[in-house]
């Protein structure tokens, strides 16, 4: 039997707050608990009116780094954009802060190793153009997201005209970077603390300066060459403490040359990355031509971008759903910090939390 692959919280109690009622927000009820962490518990849910698949997530109010009120309103911010599920509820339930999102499927990181662990050129492709113009949504709505790694990328529901979306979820470490209404671009500053995913995260911010639309930017090319080549030069580092393993991650960002990260892969991704590493700390970013690169080698390859991903193919071409038989069809991946002390920082009340299909076996 396969072992489910969530981190669970020292924390029991959580589950019974958020169940004992069964409704939350007066429209919808609460159904099986499908992930947990320090940050408190995310349960499958169903909108009373419509039978809509939802997902609920719980934060305890007294929480020593509440996140969803600011997660909520980065929601609202962004609502009606392509790509970023809606948000349908946010309001407190006992001695819980509740949101509710629309429900998605799993995320790039899950499907990442279904496919063994590679992703095609074709799929990179594909999957970069879309989460390019995720980002560049969130940007234009004077917001960075600053948290770039694969779990936090889901695809649409099977068999939904949002089925082959990349949607972007977890706004918790989002800021603004400019003034909404002025459009006034925050100053730059140094010695900052560290904040997001150490194995993604850019130079930069290894570096302890203010990130800006450029640091969003670099990550996402680092998880592309993740996915290209199964792995990063800066994995698997050893040191004594925490905070030399993110001193010996950023030196070796530093040090891999972005002719050897992209080695033996079309030129385009070597060109991606040393385009958003030269870019300034204000610079606006030219997304068509980051998006055309990727245009670019699919046609070079001699493929196109039909939304024909890899992890459509398994299963004798089934999908990747045809391979999973639970209670539920769907998932939820809603990651505040995934525990992994070798390549992952975690801020002070970050909680973790691995929302996955419950029979999908966990990694060794």
């Amino acid at each position: 039997m396969t072992t489910p692959h969530v981190i669970a919280s020292s924390s029991g109690h959580h589950s019974q707050t958020a169940t004992s009622s069964g409704i939350v927000g007066n429209h919808f009820r609460v159904g099986k608990k499908i992930g947990e962490g320090s940050f408190g518990v995310v349960f499958e849910g169903t909108k009373l009116l419509t039978n809509q698949p939802v997902a609920i997530k719980f934060e305890p109010r007294k929480s020593d780094a509440p996140q969803l009120r600011d997660e909520f309103r980065s929601y609202r911010t962004l609502n009606g954009t392509v790509g970023v599920p809606q948000v349908h509820h946010f309001g407190q339930e006992g001695l819980h802060n509740v949101l509710v999102i629309d429900l998605l499927g799993p995320n790039l990181e899950d499907l990442f190793d279904m496919c063994g662990r590679k992703f095609t050129i074709k799929t990179v492709c594909m999957a970069a153009k879309q989460m390019i113009t995720r980002i560049q949504s969130v940007h234009d709505k004077s917001l960075i997201y600053r948290d770039i790694k694969p779990d936090n990328f889901l695809v649409g529901v099977p068999s939904t005209k949002t089925a082959n979306i990349v949607h972007i979820i977890d706004f918790g470490m989002a800021k603004h970077y400019r003034d909404p209404k002025t459009k006034a671009h925050i100053p730059y500053r140094e010695r900052k603390s560290l904040s997001g995913t150490a194995r993604y995260m850019s130079i930069n911010t290894h570096l302890g300066r203010e990130q800006s639309r450029r640091d969003d930017l670099e990550s996402l090319g680092h998880v592309f060459m993740y996915f290209l080549r199964g792995g990063l030069p800066w994995q698997g580092l050893r040191a004594a403490t925490n905070k030399q393993k993110y001193e010996k991650i950023g030196e070796k960002k530093q040090t891999t040359q972005i002719s050897e990260l992209c080695e033996g892969f079309p030129e385009e991704f070597a060109i991606y990355m040393n385009y958003v590493r030269k870019l300034g700390f204000e610079e606006s970013p030219d997304y068509d031509f980051l998006r055309e690169l990727f245009t670019k080698v699919l046609k070079t390859i001699g493929e196109q971008d039909d939304g024909i991903y890899d992890w459509m193919l398994l299963n004798n071409g089934k999908g990747w759903e045809a391979g999973n038989v639970c209670e539920s069809r769907f998932i939820v991946s809603i990651v505040d910090v995934i525990i992994d002390l070798s390549d992952t920082f975690i801020p002070i009340g970050a909680g973790a939390c691995n929302c996955q299909y419950s029979t999908y076996p966990s990694s060794p």
